[in-house]
């Protein structure tokens, strides 16, 4: 077999499937993901608050410009004191918090302790590195991850890259295709100290809006009863915040003229 030789004029880049694609016959090359119809995710934040930290998503997946799913869960405990929302390939995504949480609870039934939450962070990353291969071919899971740090007595957030690098947030962090219209909202609307109360109005904004101007990202849905996934984390551990409250406070929200 002859290596195939490139003059400097006609460098074929750094993509393999480029090169295969112009020394090959198409019919050789196989299918890619990206060509599939691929369940995705979208936007997912966590806040800052005084006595830990919110996390919240939106319930809308995707597959292209069609709506999969009307209620998708983004955000799920990893242990009592933290939690990950995920965005990007859905299947690979849940895989990877199914996994996550085995492995936590996995080290502490070995270790008789809990793995730091700097540990937890560092483990997730080893996760979406893992991933990278598939990530390459268009199953790209970028998660966020947040808990509570009893040796710091505060809340903590991390967000990853697609190669497993992860990035500590002091204040508030978003990810997905709404991510620049909620982070924006939240950026806007964060100040140290916020209250419980306060910071689950700040995302529940902040997705509201990203709903408006990203078709993506799924708005709450008040006829059907269908509000986003929102949960504190804190020194009393994980907290899903119940649909009963959600429905007041996006009311509230809807009411104080959000939609204008």
């Amino acid at each position: 077999m002859t290596l195939p030789t490139f003059s400097s004029s006609d460098d074929p880049g750094p993509s393999f499937a480029d090169l295969l694609k112009r020394t090959r016959p198409t019919d050789a090359l196989p299918e890619r993901a990206h060509d599939l119809a691929i369940t995705h995710g979208t936007t997912v934040l966590g806040v800052r608050y005084a006595d830990g930290v919110v996390m919240a998503g939106d319930r809308r997946a995707t597959s292209g410009n069609l709506i999969s799913h009307k209620t998708m869960e983004k955000v799920f405990p990893a242990d009592r004191l933290s939690g990950v929302a995920i965005a990007g390939a859905a299947g690979p995504a849940i895989e990877m918090v199914k996994l996550f949480q085995l492995q936590l609870e996995h080290y502490e039934k070995v270790e008789g302790a809990v793995l730091s939450l700097e540990g937890k962070a560092n483990q997730l990353g080893q996760m979406v590195r893992g991933n990278l291969p598939a990530a390459m071919q268009g199953l790209a899971v970028v998660p966020l991850f947040a808990g509570y740090d009893l040796r710091r007595a505060q809340g903590r957030l991390f967000e990853y890259d697609v190669t497993g690098g992860r990035y500590e947030e002091l204040d508030h962090v978003a990810s997905g295709s709404g991510s620049l219209h909620a982070g924006t909202v939240v950026k806007l609307g964060f100040r140290d100290g916020l209250s419980r109360e306060e910071a689950i109005d700040l995302v529940l904004h902040a997705l509201y809006r990203a709903a408006e101007e990203d078709s993506a990202t799924g708005g709450p849905d008040l006829i059907r009863g269908i509000f986003p996934v929102v949960a504190t984390i804190t020194a009393e551990g994980y907290q899903r915040v119940d649909d009963a409250e959600l429905r007041t406070r996006v009311e509230a929200i809807i009411a104080g003229g959000a939609a204008g």
